[in-house]
């Protein structure tokens, strides 16, 4: 006896049902634990933040240079002894800033600096720490999207790279008559760590959608304002080398003069140093110079990229460069405030926190023109 078969059921020509149809490339992907590792990246996005914070106040407080050794493993551990104590403070009182700046420092203050610095350190062992259990957690589980297995695997690179980069930095000011790190190195140090954030950040938008949405959601990609809000990412990371340039002399804390520079538009011996070059990295007057006018080139270049944003056809999309707007002309305040003010760390460090704001908030908004989210013809999003 022939089989019932359910109304509208397709068959073939020898009456046998039709397979139900496979889904595309796309769906037959493994699709992974995508929630949980984009939880996994959200925390180290917040950790990297806490770390530009904390090394922030670490060069603040000229504590960056009160650990003269790179110790990766056993370094991990402070002195645990009085005698250990005594040991790490005659090693600094052997580099020229103790011998310069801080000659009859007592060893109470040099543990309150050493700390800074031992803490900072700490929490990039951390960062690394919390990275590898994640990612080799999800490889070894088999949960990692198909295609991600690199992307993920890259985030530990740049952060082993980074702990290089950092000694690197520190070392450079350990001899000769340098008081700081070389101010080059704080910016290429700085700017890996927005490197790393922008990556997570990235990363973090794309997982929450699945890649099914995302293929389609590129059919309504914006190129034109995506192409826009690359350059301003860029210009945007050209400002942050800058102030890290800043930071890495005090340029802040001399002509606190604004709009003007010492009375004049430009600041006073701008090429005094010699050879030439050095200016561009150690004169106060000229990189503070730059800065500034860097930063009103940005502004403006923002104001641009948010008039083009404003004839965007999805809300979401107009929503988030206005996001970005408002965060750029709170953080060029910000700017002023902390000229204005001899550049306090309490300013100081508000203003590279709000780096950090604008920088994830401009990654958000150049998602969203490459991969827009769905809205109705009314214009509300779906």
């Amino acid at each position: 006896m022939a089989e019932k078969r359910k109304l509208f059921e397709e068959v073939t020509e020898t009456g046998k049902p039709v397979a139900p149809a496979r889904g595309g490339m796309i769906d037959a992907g493994k699709r992974g634990a995508r929630g949980a590792i984009r939880v996994w990246l959200m925390v180290l996005f917040v950790m990297v933040v806490v770390m530009i914070a904390v090394g922030g106040l670490t060069r603040l407080t000229d504590s960056g240079l009160s650990i003269t050794e790179w110790r990766p493993v056993t370094g991990a551990l402070p002195p645990m002894s009085d005698a250990a104590w005594q040991e790490e403070f005659d090693k600094y009182r052997q580099i020229p800033e103790y011998q310069l700046q801080n000659k009859g420092m007592s060893l109470s203050e040099f543990q309150f600096i050493y700390w800074w610095e031992w803490g900072h350190r700490q929490l990039g062992r951390t960062i690394g720490l919390v990275w590898a259990l994640g990612f080799f957690g999800f490889l070894a589980a088999r949960k990692i999207p198909t295609g991600w297995t690199g992307r993920l695997f890259g985030i530990g690179v740049l952060g082993g790279l980074q702990g290089a980069v950092g000694w690197w930095m520190v070392s450079s000011g350990l001899g000769g008559e340098m008081l700081d790190v070389a101010s080059y190195r704080l910016a290429t140090h700085l700017g890996l760590a927005f490197v790393i954030l922008g990556f997570i950040a990235w990363y973090v938008y794309a997982l929450g959608r699945e890649e099914r949405d995302l293929m389609q959601a590129r059919r309504s990609a914006e190129p034109k304002l995506f192409s826009m809000s690359t350059g301003l990412l860029h210009f945007t990371f050209l400002q942050i080398l800058l102030g890290a340039l800043v930071a890495g002399i005090d340029a802040g804390r001399s002509y606190n003069d604004w709009p003007l520079m010492a009375g004049g538009i430009f600041p006073p011996y701008p090429f005094d140093i010699e050879p030439v070059w050095r200016n561009f990295f150690e004169n106060a007057g000229l990189v503070q110079f730059m800065h500034r006018v860097a930063g009103y080139l940005l502004f403006v270049f923002g104001i641009v990229v948010w008039l083009r944003a404003r004839k965007s056809p999805n809300s979401d999309t107009r929503f988030r460069f206005n996001a970005v707007f408002a965060m750029l002309v709170l953080q060029m305040v910000l700017g002023i405030v902390t000229v204005l003010y001899l550049a306090p760390w309490q300013i100081a460090i508000v203003h590279q926190f709000g780096a950090v704001v604008l920088w994830a908030l401009i990654l958000r908004a150049r998602f969203a023109a490459r991969y827009p989210v769905p809205q109705s013809i009314r214009g509300k999003t779906a």
